[in-house]
């Protein structure tokens, strides 16, 4: 047997001594991996049925009362604090648990208003489900570890972007990290979003029997006017740009001259930046098509939902827990075609996540905003997806809250966004 020097043996003892540092931490990471996984799954009943009865009793935006009441019932049963109404929106509310002094604030975003007519074709009782799983989860490993995690309930996504409101009320200011999933039919991360704006335009004249036009201003000319006046400017705009409207008013019968006329658009650009000269421009076209007849103005702005930017570091964080599952988040193609939401405009303020879990049959498609979406969001897959996105999110928070180091990537990271303004 080789005799060890002095020096080699000194060697020897620290590599024994880090191997076994390296396995304890490596035990303590199992074991914490394992406390987040068996709470969530402790509370599997509870979150599945909390995403069916929202998924069953659909309310459109700013009508989510009882979304909130039965989100209220779980997180106050839990030991959160819960108000509501809040920031000025009486179906917004903001739930807190604190662990010891000092740390971050980890916020779930929570969205559960439905599509009218069509009820939850987005999936948002999936969103809520998991952001309330997963503040159970991390809530589990507070009584170690200093930090807030928050569960804030931001509603009207998909009309008036409560987020927005929430971003103009300063709520984030007090928020180091805000995280959500959304159900999608394709595993995801790092997928961005278009700037976005709704704009109403009336125009009113006066009514006429049809065989006396001239007695009337006829509004719908000035609407048609508007809409071949976008037609005529598109090429003007960025490439990525996008606007659609709709008439939603345009007279009651043909022989009378159209003293209302109504349409409804949605606007959208790569940037925000590019947005606003883009609905200056719509204005002016619509202040010039008024002219032509006569007809009166009103023109109606929406908010503006900006472009959004996903954190990489909490993103690929998010990404490994997933992995551990057995899902592989993919990267968006680079001509992938995207949406908008208010999401973006929280990522411009605070460091953010928008990652997408499948709730697909394998290898299946469902559309957004579609009755096979609605059917998808309280499927047999929906429960489990549920279950996963509120582990990954947890387990995903308590990283933020516990390393440093990435907490100093995500830093970097956010640097690089522009700022909101």
């Amino acid at each position: 047997m080789a005799v060890l020097s002095g020096w080699d043996k000194v060697k020897s003892e620290k590599a024994a001594a880090r191997g076994k540092e390296e396995m304890k931490k490596k035990e303590e990471i199992h074991l914490i991996i394992e406390t987040i996984d068996k709470t969530v799954e402790s509370y599997k009943d509870t979150l599945v049925t909390l995403s069916h009865e929202i998924h069953d009793d659909p309310e459109v935006g700013r009508q989510e009362f009882h979304a909130v009441a039965r989100a209220k019932k779980v997180l106050t049963e839990a030991g959160f604090s819960f108000e509501n109404p809040f920031a000025g929106m009486e179906t917004a509310f903001k739930a807190v648990y604190k662990g010891k002094p000092g740390g971050k604030v980890v916020a779930f975003l929570a969205e559960y208003d439905a599509l009218a007519g069509l009820g939850h074709g987005c999936g948002h009782n999936l969103i809520i489900t998991m952001a309330i799983g997963a503040a159970l989860g991390l809530k589990s490993m507070l009584k170690d570890i200093p930090g807030e995690v928050w569960v804030l309930g931001t509603p009207a996504e998909e009309t008036e972007g409560g987020k927005v409101e929430m971003v103009e009320k300063h709520v984030f200011d007090d928020v180091d990290y805000a995280l959500m999933i959304h159900p999608s039919d394709v595993n995801m991360i790092q997928r961005g979003g278009l700037a976005c704006c709704d704009v109403t335009v009336e125009y009113h004249g006066k009514p006429a029997h049809s065989s006396r036009p001239s007695a009337g201003i006829n509004a719908l000319d000035s609407l048609i006017a508007l809409f071949n006046g976008i037609n005529m400017q598109r090429s003007s705009w960025p490439d990525k740009s996008r606007c659609n409207g709709i008439i939603t008013a345009g007279g009651t019968a043909s022989n009378i001259i159209c003293d209302l006329a109504v349409g409804k658009f949605t606007v959208r650009a790569e940037k925000v930046g590019q947005m606003k000269p883009m609905l200056a421009d719509m204005k002016k076209i619509a202040e010039a098509a008024a002219a032509m007849t006569g007809a009166k103005l009103v023109w109606k702005q929406g908010v503006l939902t900006t472009e959004r930017y996903p954190n990489k570091a909490m993103d690929e964080t998010l990404k490994a827990h997933a992995a551990d599952y057995g899902v592989d988040m993919l990267y968006p193609p680079k001509d992938m075609q995207v949406g908008s939401s208010d999401f973006g405009n929280v990522s411009m303020v605070v460091p953010g996540i928008h990652a997408y879990l499948s709730i697909a049959p394998e290898g299946g498609h469902i559309g957004g905003h579609t009755p096979e979406m609605v059917a998808a969001a309280c499927s047999p897959i929906a429960d489990k997806t549920a279950i996963l996105g509120a582990k990954c999110l947890a387990m995903t928070g308590y990283d933020i809250l516990t390393q440093p180091e990435l907490q100093k990537e995500i830093a970097k990271e956010f640097a690089k966004v522009p700022k909101l303004g």
